[in-house]
Parts: structure tokens; sequence; C-alpha cells
């Protein structure tokens, strides 16, 4: 798009650490708050860090890694077993081959777990010294995975939800951009709680596509206490960039919406984070939220409805400044 189609008076923001390349990966972050890129030049071992790879994966996912590394691991020495003969162990019920393999399996699980029922035995040294590596393996395993385990739960996390979709909606006397966030955690409230939000556009600086970034102001960039739904608004009027553009120009503009909240959880005493993004596809031009709240029917409660925080009403909006 052309550089003249933003606003004059808004100020391009050098600090957002993106630069000004052009970007050639899609979005710059990714929905969940992470970031669209993918490093690479230096050795991979190098690059990654499993221990926060594995923090950051779900429940089930990680529950899945370690039940697989626990079987692999006993498969390993379960063939150790095999390959120095039965006979360096004592104690078989089973008399076919199939038998005795589960038989070596199972007792590999005990000697890992340290659990050691005693039926089966080494009797020779090829077996003891496999079965001793094997003890250490386990209390090595199991404390690597109990590390993961506390890690996992002592992590302090936002609990925070985004709206699926930004909206361009009536404000006031003029339109505004807005999006809407909730803890949706029942305890977790967050306190001083702050959101910024950066909008970047294409545009053409000495015959080439560049992105720049812009702060856009907002009707209320922090609140004390966050326990219910916040609608973050940003006024279409004054110095906004927006102030000039048409739904088709957000398209042709390449518009992404870079939104950090942080704010300070008490039960962890410590500051969370949470980011999203939202690109030109997911600004609905001419919505408005629906209600997310009411009243109980006794009249002594609030009741905040959470399935309700991706759901909006449509509406016409005929350009920036003017609301039909």
């Amino acid at each position: 798009m052309a550089r003249s189609k933003i606003n004059p008076g808004s100020k391009s923001n050098n600090d957002t650490g993106f630069g000004n390349q052009t970007n050639i990966g899609g979005r710059f972050v990714n929905k969940d708050g992470s970031f669209n890129l993918k490093k690479v030049g230096w050795p991979y071992l190098k690059r990654v860090s499993f221990y926060s790879w594995l923090l950051e994966l779900s429940w089930l996912k990680f529950l899945g890694i370690i039940c697989l590394c626990y079987l692999a691991i006993n498969a390993i020495f379960t063939g150790f077993y095999l390959l120095i003969g039965h006979d360096q162990l004592n104690g078989f019920l089973s008399t076919t081959k199939w038998g005795r393999i589960k038989e070596v399996f199972y007792f590999s699980t005990q000697t890992f777990t340290t659990v050691g029922y005693g039926r089966i035995n080494p009797v020779a040294d090829g077996a003891d010294i496999i079965a001793s590596i094997e003890t250490l393996s386990g209390w090595l395993f199991f404390a690597i995975v109990t590390g993961l385990l506390y890690g996992r739960f002592t992590r302090p996390k936002a609990y925070i939800a985004f709206s699926e979709n930004a909206l361009i909606s009536p404000y006031q006397n003029s339109t505004a951009l807005m999006f809407r966030l909730v803890p949706y955690k029942n305890i977790h409230h967050l306190t001083d709680v702050k959101v910024g939000v950066n909008v970047s556009f294409q545009v053409i600086e000495d015959d080439k596509p560049v992105f720049k970034f812009y702060q856009l102001d907002l009707e209320r960039s922090r609140i004390d206490m966050f326990n219910m739904n916040w609608t973050v608004v940003h006024p279409i009027k004054g110095d906004s960039p927006l102030l000039n553009f048409t739904k088709e120009d957000l398209e042709i503009s390449d518009l992404e919406l870079l939104v950090q909240v942080s704010g300070f959880d008490p039960i962890f005493s410590n500051i969370v984070m949470a980011r999203t993004s939202y690109t030109y596809k997911e600004v609905v031009w001419g919505a408005k939220f629906r209600p997310m709240y009411h009243e109980s029917e006794d009249g002594n409660t609030t009741i905040l409805e959470l399935n309700k925080l991706h759901e909006f009403d449509e509406i016409k909006v005929a350009s920036p400044a003017t609301v039909v």
C-alpha cells in the first residue's frame, strides 16, 4: 500500500523488536502468543531447550512422552538381559520364549522403579551389572520427571483468554478498534494489569515493501483489578494510524495487531504475561460484542459467561469516522 494512506500525524514505533523487514513468513505473532519464527544456522542441540519444550507441551503430550520414554528405556534394558541370556536370571515361571521375554520386561520395570518383587533375580555378574545400571537410570529418570512435574505445576501463568476476533465498532461519535480478554480461572485475579497494542502495516519505501509499526493509543491501557472481561478500545480519531483506512485497506496493508498483556499474580507473587495477535482476516468490520455478564436471580452475584467471549453482532459501519 502507499505510505500516504497512513495518518501523517501518527508516529511509527521502532522498539517492537521486529525491525522493518518484509515479513515473508505470514504473521509476526501466532494466536497462542508464540513468535512465528524459526531459528537455523547453529546445531540443533545448541538451539533447543528440552526442559522449556517439555514445560510448554500440553499435559496430554507431556504424559504421553513420559510413558513412551518409560517403555522405551525398559525395552532397551530388556534387550540387554536377553542378549546375555536367560541363564543369568532366575525365577521364571513361563516355559515359552515369548512368555520369558514378557517376564524379563516386567523384571526390568521392577528394577527400573526399584520395586523389586524378588521372584526373578540376577544370578550372574552380567545381569547384576545391568540391573545396577538400570537402578541408577531409574533414579535419574524419576528425578527428572519429578522436577518437570514440579516446574509445570508451579510455573506462573496468566490464564487469560482473548476474543477470536477484533472488531471495528461504534465508539462515541466515531468508531474504534476493539478486542476483549478475560481471566478464565476462578481464583486467578490479576492486579495492576497493563496492555500494549502495536499495529503493523506494509508500506513502500524506496520501491521496496517494508513493515512499519505503530503503537496504538488506548481508551484505557491499565486497570487495577482484572476479575471480569476487559474490552480494549483504540479510538480511531486524532493521531490514530487507522484514521484514513477502509475495510479494503486492512487487507491491502497486511495489517496485524500485536497484543501484549502483563499483570501481577498474587497467588504466585510474580508478574505474568500473555500475547496474541490479530491479522486483517481476524478483524471484523462493523460488529459489536455481546455482553458477557448479568446479575444472578437473587441479585447478590454477578454471573460472567465465559462462553460469550467471542460472540458479537454485526452492524453497519460506513467509515472510521461515521457509524450508520
